[in-house]
């Protein structure tokens, strides 16, 4: 097969059946980068309405850099990978204060934008601007890895390097945001993970791994380690109609969002000492632990948990202090919905909202779910 052929065939489809999106056809920079961040890791599917909302509420760069981190976090809540949210900020502080506030056109200077890697350089870079310039995401990776039996593991230096030059090769001139799109399309809607559709494939006829019968197997993927399992608790401290918020660091996993303190359990320990040193090393302070709010499991991108909650109360004259977190707050819950929280707290936070008002309303408070430990006697005060 020849790139004219492979590419001509490609485009033409795109041309009829390329998704409808809200990001496709602006002549935007700033709304084309916004959808990539969103969309790095994250399906399609749940990345609209949070790009049709973020594009409502900061609708240009300048925006979004005058806007406060906190409100930009509460925007990106439920989407996952905050860092991503915090970048954005960044960036575009960057790009008002440093830029002018006009978006790079170039891949050097697109690529020293916080959190912006090689391929969303260039698919910036060949969609808003025209560039011909390659782009690799997931998509990509496993159209191409089929289309030209790739071997190597696609994650790999030799897999992605091959990957990398094949996507080049058969670039065409002057269309490169169009086939890079294309080829996203048909991973997305065609050439799927589980049983492509081959029969309906536009450009079926050049794909080597079918002609073998091994498109399933390809692209080649890296053994997964184990995925570490972790037992959390979470203290919910009240004081009078006010629950106790900490704000998690700035740097790491879900920087800068706010949560009910608490912490993992270690070797040894049963869940309410877990739950009271973790209070004594974040906050300095003694807790009494009381009964169980719910038990909460998520999963993240390398490990998962369960989170044990309780309601807690601060023993006579504990004083919380922030040694091991940003900061500290006392919040009514009423206005919790206004700090931005991980998916587990935001959990944690409506129930306790749902069991306040129940509890208004005099009518029986459902169950939660039991605990999957079997607890000691709770510890006096």
């Amino acid at each position: 097969m020849t790139s004219t052929e492979f590419t001509a065939r490609l485009i033409a489809w795109y041309a009829q059946h390329a998704r409808s999106l809200p990001w496709r056809g602006l002549n935007d920079p700033y709304a084309i980068w916004v959808s990539e961040i969103m969309l790095q890791q994250t399906r399609v599917e749940a990345v609209i309405p949070y790009f049709t909302r973020w594009m409502e509420r900061f609708p240009t760069i300048q925006e979004l850099a005058r806007s406060s981190e906190q409100e930009v976090l509460r925007m990106w809540e439920g989407l996952g990978y905050y860092s991503r949210a915090r970048n954005l900020h960044r960036a575009a502080r960057q790009v008002v204060d440093q830029m002018g506030g006009e978006f790079p056109r170039n891949l050097t200077d697109l690529i020293r934008l916080p959190g912006v890697g090689r391929y969303t350089a260039s698919a910036i870079a060949s969609i808003a601007f025209g560039m011909d310039t390659p782009a690799l995401d997931g998509n990509i990776r496993r159209v191409l890895a089929r289309l030209f039996n790739v071997t190597a593991p696609a994650r790999s230096p030799q897999g992605e390097r091959r990957l990398w030059e094949l996507a080049a090769a058969n670039l065409p001139p002057g269309k490169a945001g169009e086939y890079n799109q294309a080829l996203m399309d048909l991973g997305a809607t065609i050439c799927t993970p589980q049983k492509p559709a081959c029969d309906r494939c536009p450009i079926r006829q050049f794909c080597q791994a079918r002609q073998l019968g091994v498109q399933e197997e390809r692209p080649v993927k890296l053994q997964k380690p184990v995925t570490p399992h972790y037992i959390v608790t979470a203290a919910v401290i009240r004081s009078g109609e006010h629950v106790l918020l900490a704000q998690r660091p700035k740097n790491g996993l879900l920087g800068g969002l706010w949560e009910f303190p608490g912490g993992k359990l270690q070797t040894g320990e049963n869940l309410i000492e877990c739950l009271q040193r973790e209070i004594r090393e974040e906050l300095g302070a003694e807790i009494c632990v009381h009964q169980e709010i719910g038990v909460y499991r998520h999963a993240y991108t390398h490990f998962r948990v369960t989170l044990h909650a309780y309601h807690c109360n601060l023993k006579d004259g504990a004083l919380p202090r922030p040694l091991q977190v940003e900061d500290l707050c006392w919040a009514s819950l009423a206005a919790l919905k206004d700090y931005p929280m991980g998916k587990i707290d935001r959990l944690i936070a409506r129930d306790l909202i749902h069991q306040a008002k129940t509890q208004e309303t005099g009518s029986p408070i459902h169950s939660v779910p039991a605990s999957i430990h079997h607890l000691p006697a709770e510890q006096p005060c």
